[in-house]
């Protein structure tokens, strides 16, 4: 437990000096924003997701399939989007490679422009989800969570992918053995996924009042607030912003 804590500590407030810089809470933070996203994908925009592809494959093929109430169409947008989105991150880790903050900033400000032509649409549709809403914000959408997985890919900070926790929980159970062996970054590997979980609940809540311009602001105002952080962040010439 005490080991458990520690990291997460460590996770949360990095120590100087540490090889990863400020990078780990500032995933974190995305990780967040990926459970509000989602949130609002699978539930307001007729059962898709922007962010967790697997879940996106798995919905195509129960749609074409016949399965009712999920859409073929929308998954194929969401995935084609995400890709795009992705490849346009893979873009930029190759114009910074050499430097992990500007990576950052320069990801998490196109985000912040990407989310906030979402949030723009949602609020002049009143919260009204048409056809051409739900499009309009899965492609958007799509795009940021693509490009956001592309750079955390890009940035290697082990376990925090800030999009996928299916790795991330199989190494919680499958590093701890019987025996009394612990699993490594148990701290942040528990934060990765209570931060999605958080995202997640409360994308919920807000969406059950019917608050979707507020939980896409929300997620907004956190993409924003890591890109201003991470250009602070990033002036100094520090270890971390070395890959």
């Amino acid at each position: 437990m005490r080991k458990l804590l520690t990291d997460a500590a460590r996770t949360l407030v990095p120590p100087a000096g540490d090889r990863q810089g400020p990078l780990p809470p500032l995933l974190l933070t995305l990780t967040l924003v990926t459970g509000l996203v989602d949130a609002v994908s699978y539930l307001a925009l007729d059962h898709v997701f922007v962010a967790n592809m697997t879940g996106n494959v798995v919905f195509l093929g129960f749609a074409l399939g016949g399965a009712a109430n999920l859409s073929a169409l929308a998954s194929l947008t969401a995935i084609a989007s995400f890709l795009l989105g992705a490849l346009t991150g893979g873009g930029l880790g190759t114009r910074f490679a050499t430097h992990r903050g500007h990576l950052l900033r320069a990801a998490t400000g196109a985000q912040t422009v990407l989310v906030a032509v979402a949030v723009a649409v949602a609020a002049y549709a009143d919260g009204r989800v048409t056809t051409g809403v739900q499009y309009t914000l899965i492609v958007f959408l799509g795009l940021a969570m693509g490009l956001q997985n592309a750079v955390a890919r890009r940035l290697g900070v082990p376990d925090l992918t800030t999009t996928v926790l299916t790795l991330t929980l199989t190494g919680l159970a499958a590093d701890s053995t019987p025996a009394g062996g612990e699993a490594p970054r148990p701290g942040r590997r528990i934060l990765s996924v209570l931060a999605m979980f958080t995202g997640a609940l409360a994308g919920a809540l807000l969406l059950r009042h019917g608050h979707l311009v507020l939980t896409l602001g929300l997620g907004l105002a956190l993409l924003a607030a890591t890109s201003v952080t991470t250009h602070r962040l990033s002036a100094a010439d520090a270890g971390w912003i070395r890959p």
